[in-house]
């Protein structure tokens, strides 16, 4: 059901429908993506005044205010005006009162009629099970889809699952909704066949890891299982009923279809070191990544299948084999793709060139601050100087990296950002950060599951104000979100660091600096960068062989001992004797280093993506992000 993005298909159907094709091949299954069907529904009735590209605008930049679920949920409580005061006065605030509501405002009366709609065509193909899939803002749409089935049809069995089933969410979810039979909580692949067995049967799902489900009237929750589902069971995704219900709709012409790929579940940083912040992963932390040979069948079987070279894998990271057993593959194949990976930011520059030669033109690398003292506050494993490295490398392969900066956290203080808005001036030829804002704090974080990290008074976030009509000690175990009192930076700092990364953003499309190998072993450097004096800076002897060495970040002591012994790979002159410190102090101060407690990296990139590149030369001074 609604929300999610309009220009993928559903990875949850895709994979439950494979692995029942696997499990029970004499079901017959039936899939239904009520979001495509949504878009069409909106495209018709508003007379093309409801884009595809208004619903994708909901369902990506709203998420965090609960638009989508607002929309549905006077549907679902059978009131038109259903919490529109609550949503107005909420938006008087997010945002700083920017928060666009007009959309939202004309969808809200067409949700009913919509509902309407799903629940007949559902129910046309005479199911005997309904199951819906429910992730971010997809559960007051799917509720009220399911409270219409069971309202027609009392004898279908109506089952949930999904991210916002997980844990004590899914326990919630099933005994404040008593029309909703079963709610799998956790991976559904193993289980969800089980469960098919167990109705087909007319049995009970007692002791059905994960299942809730009735008896008589109360809500049993079983223990939910006792490991994650292993890669095996992870079948390959079948996308083939998406693309004929894609082709044939009226959508298609708005968008720019692409394909979901997963090589790993879990995360294999979190499992050692999880993100203080961090809830994404849910109850299913272990990482598992898939065999590199079947992950790059299935990869050349869909985009083969599908002729469609835009590919967004969804892993929370990277498998590190991947670099080894997949990428050099992918470069060596021919294939055009366009692909989208999630990555730590401690990647050396071969790897990322070698992202680049595979087909990986976006990628998300966490890198969350450019404050070395908070990063280890988040027990993010990185520091600001490999962040800064990541984000030159990615720019001088043509690479995206999308990211935003993060504050709020226990610990941190003014100075932390004042240090960070000092260095921002010396990045803007740099990709900036999206956003900037405080962490909210999410279900399975650490800061959640400890209070004494930080958080120890929290509620359920303020947004679930304007969906639900239940009590906070069931929001309490329901929602993801939650607020808390504001912790570390002050609001005037937040505010700053925000003015900065402004600025930041508004430098970048016309700033460069670029460096060059030039005759004899020269290094040339040319600034172009907003806010600093145009220059053309060339270094000779030790300096261009000090300033390549940097390039991977190095102390002072360092990078001291290389010049002088000529380690590392790095042909030096080993007699020569030089002031590193004061040269170092130079090159912070012309930007063309940072400096990172008593780390230093070149800031100078080996390339410029295309779209500056164009207009440096005249075509186009207009800035658009590298995919």
């Amino acid at each position: 059901m609604p929300w999610q993005s309009v220009e993928l298909p559903s990875l949850p159907v895709a994979l439950l429908k494979a692995r029942l094709a696997e499990a029970r091949p004499q079901d017959s299954v039936r899939e239904y993506y009520g979001y495509l069907r949504w878009a069409e529904y909106l495209l018709a009735e508003t007379d093309g005044e409801i884009t595809p590209m208004i619903c994708e605008q909901v369902s990506v930049d709203d998420v965090f205010h609960g638009v989508g679920d607002w929309i549905f949920a006077g549907a679902l409580y059978g009131d038109p005006e259903w919490r529109v005061a609550e949503l107005e006065s909420y938006a008087a605030r997010a945002r700083g009162g920017a928060l666009d509501l007009g959309p939202a405002r004309r969808m809200r009366p067409l949700a009913a009629g919509f509902v309407e709609l799903a629940a007949a065509e559902i129910l046309a193909g005479r199911p005997d099970v309904v199951g819906l899939t429910s992730t971010f803002m997809q559960n007051l749409a799917g509720l009220a889809v399911a409270r219409r089935i069971r309202e027609l049809a009392p004898g279908v069995v109506i089952v949930m699952g999904g991210s916002n089933c997980d844990g004590a969410m899914g326990h919630a979810l099933h005994r404040n909704h008593p029309f909703v039979d079963h709610v799998v909580r956790g991976e559904g692949e193993r289980v969800f066949p089980e469960l098919l067995a167990r109705i087909e049967a007319g049995q009970s799902p007692e002791h059905l890891p994960g299942v809730c489900w009735w008896k008589g009237e109360d809500s049993v929750a079983n223990e939910p299982a006792a490991g994650p589902v292993p890669p095996a069971l992870i079948p390959r995704p079948d996308f083939d009923g998406w693309q004929r219900v894609l082709d044939a709709s009226p959508v298609r012409r708005f968008i720019e279809p692409k394909l979901l790929l997963e090589g790993a579940r879990g995360c294999w940083w979190g499992e050692r070191h999880q993100c203080t912040f961090c809830g994404l992963n849910g109850s299913s932390i272990a990482f598992r990544a898939r065999p590199a040979e079947r992950f790059r069948a299935d990869l050349d079987h869909l985009v083969e299948r599908h002729r469609i070279l835009d590919v967004i894998t969804v892993d929370n990271i990277m498998d590190m084999g991947f670099f080894r057993d997949v990428l050099p593959g992918l470069a060596a194949s021919g294939w055009d793709l366009r692909m989208h990976y999630e990555v730590k930011a401690n990647l050396r520059a071969d790897q990322v060139r070698l992202l680049a030669e595979a087909g990986v033109h976006c990628v998300q690398p966490g890198i969350e601050s450019l404050s070395t003292r908070v990063l280890e506050l988040m027990d993010k494993g990185t520091t600001a100087a490999i962040n800064v490295r990541m984000l030159r490398d990615c720019e001088s392969e043509g690479i995206t990296a999308s990211w935003n900066h993060l504050c709020g956290f226990p610990g941190e203080t003014d100075a932390d950002y004042l240090e960070i808005i000092e260095r921002m001036p010396a990045l803007v030829h740099l990709q900036p950060p999206g956003s900037v804002g405080r962490i909210l704090l999410e279900r399975f974080s650490p800061y959640f599951e400890d209070p004494g990290l930080g958080f120890a008074e929290r509620r359920p976030h303020r947004i679930y104000g304007h969906v639900y009509d239940l009590p906070e000690e069931e929001l309490n175990d329901l929602v993801y979100l939650f607020d808390t009192p504001p912790a570390g930076v002050s609001a005037d700092m937040e505010r700053r660091l925000q003015d900065a990364a402004g600025r930041w953003r508004d430098a970048y499309p016309v700033s460069t600096l670029v460096m060059r190998d030039g005759a004899e072993g020269r290094v040339l450097i040319e600034d172009r960068r907003a806010g600093w004096p145009e220059a053309d800076h060339v270094l000779t002897g030790w300096e261009a062989d000090a300033y390549r060495a940097l390039e991977r970040g190095r102390t002072a002591a360092a990078l001291a001992r290389l010049l002088g012994t000529g380690d590392d790979g790095v042909d030096v002159d080993v007699d020569v004797d030089v002031d590193v410190d004061g040269w170092l102090r130079e090159q912070v101060a012309r930007g063309l280093v940072f400096r990172d407690g008593g780390t230093h990296v070149a800031l100078a990139t080996r390339g410029v993506p295309v779209h500056k590149d164009a207009g440096r030369l005249g075509e186009s001074s207009r800035w658009r992000p590298h995919v």
